[in-house]
Order: structure tokens, then sequence, then C-alpha cells
């Protein structure tokens, strides 16, 4: 049992996942057969008793996936937690804990940072998740990671289908601001911490990734992620925008 534990917690050795394979897939469309399903039952569920329960099942669910990440590594001190690798400076860790509270207490300003976060910069975890390439469905970094990910989606989806929030342009503004401060605090962590990489900020990761196509200069490495956020707000805001100018149209004729 204790070796089963070891392999079953440990980093691994060797690669045990690959991007675009049915373990790559499978669990986003997992994902979205739920958001579907919220969706589908979206007014039954804003006028029964199970509205609170899933929320807070599925807040519980978000902190006990990002939780257990460090519990992880504390249970394997060969892995060890160290401020190189695991401090909390993460889009989607803090997407974990803002949604949860957003969840919790219905919160607009938190629904509006883990609507932007997710679809700027999280959906890069989602499209080549590169801290999981030596994590396959063997380990248990496979599930915590795909958890803390697309549970974060499903919260908001809940949130739009069941409670009617939506994002404004004013929310972009919160959310970009928000992101901006938290790129500034992993700048400082990177210059102060050799071998740090936050936000992916000071150099393209050794896996692979989407991000491998940014230059390693840091000055045009950020200017392109900026632009490339930037556009995916805009993206993540454009059919908002699309059904306020539909409803508009509608109105004034």
């Amino acid at each position: 049992m204790k070796d089963f534990l070891k392999y079953f917690l440990g980093e691994g050795t060797e690669v045990e996942f690959t991007n675009f394979s049915l373990a790559h897939f499978l669990p986003i469309l997992i994902m979205i057969g739920v958001i579907y399903l919220i969706y589908r039952y979206r007014k039954p569920l804003a006028d029964s008793k199970w509205d609170l329960k899933i929320r807070y099942l599925l807040a519980f669910m978000l902190i006990i996936s990002e939780m257990s990440y460090y519990w992880r590594l504390i249970a394997v001190p060969e892995l060890g937690p160290n401020p190189v690798d695991h401090l909390p400076i993460t889009v989607c860790g803090w997407v974990v804990v803002f949604a949860s509270y957003m969840l919790l207490g219905k919160s607009q300003t938190l629904f509006d940072i883990c609507y932007f976060w997710l679809l700027s910069g999280s959906v890069f975890a989602l499209i080549t998740p590169t801290v999981i390439s030596y994590t396959g469905p063997t380990r248990f970094r496979y599930y915590q990671f795909w958890l803390e990910h697309s549970l974060g989606y499903v919260a908001v989806f809940y949130m739009i289908f069941v409670h009617k929030m939506r994002p404004t342009v004013k929310s972009a503004v919160k959310a970009y601001i928000g992101l901006v401060i938290l790129a500034v605090v992993a700048y400082f962590t990177n210059d102060m911490l050799p071998g740090a990489n936050y936000l992916f900020m000071a150099k393209p990761e050794a896996a692979p990734s989407i991000l491998d196509i940014l230059p390693p200069n840091f000055v045009l490495r950020l200017i392109i992620m900026a632009a490339a956020v930037s556009a995916l707000f805009v993206v993540a805001y454009l059919p908002w925008y699309l059904k306020d100018r539909k409803a508009k149209k509608a109105v004034s004729v």
C-alpha cells in the first residue's frame, strides 16, 4: 500500500500524458457535458432547494482540489513544496479561491474576475496542460489538475445560467486591473527567485506548451502576452456585446 501511494502521489519520471489524447479530451468533454446539464435544467435549479446545496458542494470541491495539491507535496517529501514553484501566484489558483466565495456569496465582483480570468488565462491550461506532462491517469495529480481547472468553468456557467449573472465593460476593466496586479507580483517574484517562472513570464516551460511560440526575450514576451490577453478579454465579452446590440435593435423596432 505504501508503494502504491508513493507511486500514485509521486511526480513520475516518464511522460505519461500527451496533449490531444483521450486523457486530454475526456475531462474537457465531461466538463462541457456538466455545463450543458446546468443549462438544460437551469430553470428548475433556480427555483429549487438544490441550488444552495449545489453551490456549497461546488465551493467545497474547488477548495479541496486546490488544498489537495499542497497536501500531496507534504505527503511526498521528495516533491517538497518550495517557493520557486509553489507560491500562490497563479491565475488558476486564485480563480479557485474567488470562484468558491463567488458561489457562497453570489458575488458579482468575484464573478467578473473569474469569468475573464478563466477565458483569457486558464483556458491555456486546458489547451496545453503543461504542468501534468509527466502525470497520466494513474496519478493523483492528473485528477487534481482537471478538477481544479474544470470546476471553475462549471461554477461560472452555473452562475450565468441559474443566477443570470453576466459581465459588463466595467467587469472587464476590474478583471484586467486585477490581472495586471498579479502579473506585477509574478514579475518581482521571478526576479527575486532564480528559476521561478510564475505566470510563465520569465521563460518557456520545458514541457510542450502553446506558450512555446513566445520569444525568450522578456520585453517581447510581455508585449505579446499582454496583447493576447487583451484580445481574449474582447472575445470573452463579444457574445454579451452582440446580445445587448440585438436587444437594442429589437426594442427600437
